[in-house]
């Protein structure tokens, strides 16, 4: 048996909110107990209130979850200022939670600091990692480094960076009761999970394909020997470096690409900062997309997810998207969600939020990537 439920409020008021989140939960789960869950959250709620409400309605659930730029359950559809809770039941599956603290000073330790804990209670192989991390403290490249050091390459990560509802200021991880920052929460599950997933975000590459030839991290000096800044106005013109026109940064294989998105250039000196670290070396091509091409992609992600399903019905369904992606769709931004759930059962729990970057392998297996603008679908059910 694997039971999953979903409870979302738009009540501005934190008690009254995370109440009925949790008389949603309770009446969809009847007998059953739920181990584990993740929490999305607004960034104006009172988190510790709403944590202490959980853990009094489910005591000691291994909890995790964090702030967000918008949320999507399939009780409220696409909602802001809201909060939604999925919670995990079964008999076959263990779920456990990890926390690492302070991953701006070492993301290598914080990440082995929160897989050594979720992995303390079970002997046994994890089959996939749910993370819902820090964003503005250190780069989210380093945590999924980290964390595939700590977990291996073969087990497959999924979520989303915490978000502030774009005030780039502070976000909250939460694990159990705490309220947290510059941490890593995951949440580890162990056996008969199945799950499949997708990954699209619309952008298509125009141009020739370049290389990054002077880069530190996240801002690019150099492509093809030239000012960066230079590559972007011969496809532009006058246009500067915007989320609009991302660059594909394809992967060593040259099979696929993930999505960087610009965030600020400097004129003197020709450089472009972006929302995530680029490789040296790497190929890249400027991209474009327009709002029909955007919303696509949420359907293409959740199908790609449903075809590739091991099983025969799936419990739920877990959604990542970018904030780049709501700031650019704007009032169509409901549609995202609303272009997958046609495709489902409405009996199949659904749940999301905007993020400041998503985790997710490129193909069904492969190597766990960090991606911007881009919507991830992931799917659950068990054997």
């Amino acid at each position: 048996m694997f039971k999953v439920v979903v409870g979302h409020s738009n009540d501005p008021d934190s008690l009254s909110a995370v109440k009925e989140v949790l008389q949603q939960c309770s009446a969809s789960l009847g007998a059953d107990i739920p181990q584990a869950g993740i929490l999305f959250a607004a960034i104006d709620f009172e988190h510790s209130l709403v944590l202490q409400q959980i853990n009094q309605a489910f005591p000691r659930i291994e909890l995790i979850g964090g702030t967000t730029d918008g949320e999507i359950s399939s009780v409220l559809e696409f909602q802001q200022d809201s909060i939604t809770l999925m919670l995990f039941c079964s008999d076959e599956i263990k779920i456990y939670a990890g926390l690492g603290s302070q991953v701006s000073a070492d993301a290598t330790a914080a990440t082995k600091q929160a897989v050594e804990q979720a992995k303390a209670n079970s002997t046994a192989v994890p089959q996939l990692c749910l993370t819902h991390p820090e964003s503005l403290t250190t780069s989210g490249v380093s945590i999924l480094d980290g964390l595939k050091l700590a977990l291996g390459e073969n087990i497959p990560i999924f979520g989303g960076l915490a978000a502030d509802q774009s005030r780039y200021q502070n976000t909250y991880q939460f694990f159990q009761t705490e309220v947290v920052s510059d941490s890593v929460p995951i949440l580890l599950f162990y056996g008969k999970i199945l799950f499949s997933h997708g990954v699209a975000s619309g952008w298509h590459p125009i141009g020739k394909a370049s290389k990054v030839t002077k880069v530190d991290k996240n801002i690019v000096y150099e492509i093809d020997g030239k000012r960066a800044l230079d590559f972007y106005h011969y496809y532009l013109d006058s246009l500067s470096p915007s989320m609009e026109y991302p660059l594909a940064v394809f992967t060593q294989d040259g099979e696929g690409f993930y999505m960087r998105a610009p965030i600020a250039y400097d004129e003197n000196i020709g450089s472009i900062t972006f929302f995530a670290d680029i490789p040296e070396q790497a190929v890249i091509q400027i991209s474009e997309a327009g709002q029909e091409d955007i919303l696509a992609a949420s359907q293409a992600s959740f199908m790609t997810a449903l075809n590739n399903y091991p099983g025969i019905e799936p419990a739920a369904v877990l959604f990542f998207s970018c904030v780049a992606r709501r700031q650019l769709l704007g009032t169509k931004t409901r549609q995202e969600y609303q272009n997958t759930k046609h495709c489902f059962p409405n009996s199949l729990a659904a749940c999301g939020f905007y993020s400041y970057g998503e985790i997710a392998p490129l193909y069904p297996t492969g190597d766990t990537q960090f991606h911007n603008e881009t919507f991830v679908t992931l799917i659950l059910g068990s054997r």
